[in-house]
């Protein structure tokens, strides 16, 4: 089993990063957003230990729902960053679709696959949510900025999904050839058989391959279904 990280040791682990935010500036890119980006990351790393005892802690489902709850909603607010225009419709699909395609995935796993008892436990449901919805949110996301920025596709829907594809794609075909994804990777380190540890990994990949997809499409069917309303109005 690994020790623990110091707090001298982890400072470490800042030293390339201030290397390439150095190298960064002196070729003239712009470093603001990744500086906030950092700023960011320590920030709610360093709470979240806080706020994960006390979930972890809580034995109520209501407590579980809402953690839940306002982790789509951040998901949704985040996922539509990218659209040109941000209207309360396109938000309410993007929410809609996480918590249809998310939601179901996120369900089967817990219920179906680690049968969790109760439903609820936060110390499984909560981490298991977090890597489902940030899926959701980075495949929609990218959706978005191709249906309204892509000028050469005229937003072209199966274009927009192929392209909100290509990240979780490339990693289900660099697994166990180029990459050690970070759960497998973090139970290793932790003592457990890699082969315990690959099995988890595949319900990992499952997960976010399959509620990222399940979204991209809700969202797309939403997206049709909001579009002819208004062609009929133009026609």
């Amino acid at each position: 089993m690994a020790d623990p990280i110091s707090l001298p040791r982890l400072a470490m682990a800042l030293v390339p990063v201030v290397g390439l935010l150095f190298w960064l500036f002196y070729e003239g890119h712009p470093i603001v957003t990744s500086l906030q980006g950092l700023a960011r990351m320590l920030i709610q790393l360093s709470l979240v230990g806080y706020v994960l005892v006390f979930l972890f802690e809580s034995d109520r489902a209501w407590v579980s729902l809402a953690t839940l709850s306002v982790m789509m909603l951040a998901a949704s607010a985040i996922a539509i960053r990218t659209s040109e225009t941000r209207p309360w419709r396109r938000y309410l699909q993007v929410l809609t679709s996480i918590i249809l395609g998310g939601g179901f995935t996120l369900a089967v796993i817990t219920v179906g696959v680690l049968n969790v008892d109760p439903w609820y436990n936060p110390r499984v449901l909560i981490p298991l949510a977090g890597m489902t919805f940030s899926n959701c949110m980075n495949a929609l996301s990218l959706a978005i900025e191709r249906l309204d920025g892509s000028k050469e596709t005229n937003g072209d829907p199966e274009h927009a999904v192929r392209v909100a594809l290509i990240p979780i794609t490339n990693s289900l075909y660099a697994v166990g050839v180029v990459s050690i994804p970070g759960m497998m990777t973090g139970q290793v380190l932790a003592g457990v058989s890699p082969l315990i540890a690959a099995r988890y990994q595949i319900m990992i990949m499952c997960l976010i391959f399959s509620s990222a997809g399940l979204s991209l499409l809700i969202f797309m069917r939403l997206q049709r279904h909001t579009a002819k309303p208004a062609e009929q109005a133009t026609a």
